[in-house]
């Protein structure tokens, strides 16, 4: 009798408001990932080439997710803002971040007072997509390939300008790579985004500059820019009659842009682990891929542990050019 007695009093505690009915109701009332919309950050303008990956995969994600995926840009400092924000968001499944490599994996190495770390503070998702960096210059300039810019620039110490997204973004540390390497002296003039690049170009206020494919071929197409030389290792398919800067003179030079997913860490696994299958799914699908192609982007798609392999030896990689070249921290 002592024991139905007991047992009808901790029956009763739990239909009762409080921690013990809590407890047995969490699991049942817990609500599933996603139930309001999403924000995809992109730490730079609208129309870069972040801005335009987000955009090829914001509205498949949104249909896979049943919910509404928006892009929010933040542009500043390299793509330094919108990252450090996403780094320090609630790690709810509701933030998430589409950004180039420099802010993932030279920032820590180039600003003294970054205010998050990439590796403690995101949440790797996936590599989304690869492109190679071509070097162009205002098409005005009398040279067409790498020996006669570097001629150029040796005849002109420091009155050449080249611009970049920022310190420690791909287009700042290739060109540094390349000063370094054919011992020439330009001026490095940063901008919030390529499409601010491009203007300064056309303007005549730079007169060269690193830039992704994309952001590049409208302005060569047109006249106004002209490409001398990609950043692969080897020619690349999406432009196979530009030569490398390696086979010009520069033996083993390369610097390859690539984009990716995060979240912010702490962010459940279940959720890290959907939207990363939901990527892989929609980069595998053909219309991405050769939407991804036609703007010259190598889609890509790699699980979570990948990608955060592929930022630690970037990172090494990158540290020892940022070393030999002597760019120093803001």
């Amino acid at each position: 009798m002592e024991d139905r007695r007991r047992l009808l009093k901790a029956l009763a505690a739990c239909a009762m408001p409080g921690v013990a009915g809590t407890a047995l109701a969490t699991p049942a009332s817990a609500q599933p990932w996603p139930v309001k919309p999403i924000r995809m950050v992109v730490p730079f303008p609208a129309g870069s080439s972040p801005d335009l990956i987000a955009r090829l995969l914001t509205e498949k994600l949104a249909a896979a997710l049943g919910q509404a995926v928006v892009v929010e840009n933040r542009p500043g400092a390299g793509g330094n803002i919108g990252t450090g924000m996403v780094a320090r968001a609630a790690p709810d499944g509701y933030t998430l971040l589409l950004t180039i490599n420099g802010p993932l994996v030279t920032a820590p190495t180039l600003s003294r007072h970054l205010g998050y770390d990439p590796v403690r503070q995101l949440a790797p998702v996936s590599l989304v997509a690869t492109s190679p960096n071509v070097l162009v210059v205002d098409a005005r300039l009398p040279v067409h390939d790498v020996r006669e810019f570097v001629a150029l620039a040796r005849s002109r110490p420091g009155v050449l300008n080249y611009g970049s997204v920022g310190n420690g973004s791909a287009a700042h540390l290739a060109m540094e790579q390349l000063k370094a390497a054919a011992g020439i002296d330009l001026q490095h003039i940063p901008y919030p985004g390529f499409a601010q690049i491009t203007t300064a170009m056309v303007g005549g206020q730079v007169q060269a500059g690193f830039m992704v494919p994309v952001i590049a071929m409208p302005l060569v197409t047109a006249g106004k820019l002209r490409i001398i030389a990609v950043t692969t290792s080897g020619r690349t398919s999406l432009l196979p009659a530009v030569p490398t800067v390696a086979e010009s003179g520069y033996p083993g030079f390369e610097a390859i842009s690539w984009q990716a997913v995060l979240a912010p860490a702490g962010t459940p696994a279940p959720v890290i682990d959907r939207l990363y299958r939901e990527l892989v799914a929609i980069i595998g699908s053909e219309d991405v891929r050769a939407k991804m192609r036609a703007q010259y982007f190598v889609p890509a798609g790699t699980a979570p542990q990948s990608l955060r392999q592929t930022m630690a030896s970037e990172k090494v990689r990158w540290d020892k050019v940022i070393r030999a070249a002597g760019v120093q921290p803001e």
